[in-house]
Parts: structure tokens; sequence; C-alpha cells
């Protein structure tokens, strides 16, 4: 997700949607407590209070945006064509399973116990 992505919409079914994904979030909402030094605290409701959000608000979207940058940083990479074509080719060609793999899949998995 790019960072100058802008998540608002004006459109009738972009409204539509929300609305029906807040009422059914509102049901399993949680809390969160964080005690904060007061001069970070000012800056948050400094920066949302610009941004006409709670700090609340703030809080949330920026660490949700945080989190997800933090996921796709796991998960997504971009080679040269070179690296690609062994990434590839190792894709394709893996190595034979060792003893300890084969041991590995003969177990019951833990949530099965």
């Amino acid at each position: 997700m790019s960072k100058g992505r802008s998540s608002t919409s004006k459109s009738p079914e972009a409204t539509t949607v929300a609305v029906a994904a807040r009422s059914s979030a509102a049901e399993t909402k949680g809390s969160i407590n964080l005690r904060i030094e007061a001069h970070t605290r000012g800056l948050i409701d400094d920066a949302a209070a610009i941004l006409g959000k709670t700090r609340t608000e703030f809080m949330i979207e920026s660490a949700r945006r945080q989190a997800i940058d933090v996921l796709l940083d796991q998960r997504l990479f971009t080679l040269d064509a070179e690296r690609y074509g062994a990434f590839l080719q190792a894709l394709d060609n893996p190595p034979a399973p060792g003893p300890k793999l084969r041991s590995l899949l003969r177990r019951v998995p833990a949530w099965r116990k």
C-alpha cells in the first residue's frame, strides 16, 4: 500500500460498505490502554487536530497503516531479472525431503491433539 494513497471516497457505494462494516465491527471492538509521555500525547493530539480527527481515530489509522506496511515488508519483495530467474529455478526444483522433514510431516499437529 503506498503511503500517499487516501482511503476516503465520496461514492454512495463506499458509504454503504463503510456503514455496514462499522455496524458489524462495533460488536467485536476491544480496547487498548497506553501510557505515554505528555509531550508525545500532545504531539499526537496536535497532528490529529490538524487532520480533523480525534486522538483515537488518528492513533488507530496510524497504527493500522504501520501494521500493513510491516506485514507487506515481510511478504512482498522485489528481485532483479537474474535473481528472479534463480528464485523461480529454486521453486521449480526443490531439494529432496530429508529425514527431519519426513519426521516433521509424520507428526500430529498440536491443534489436532
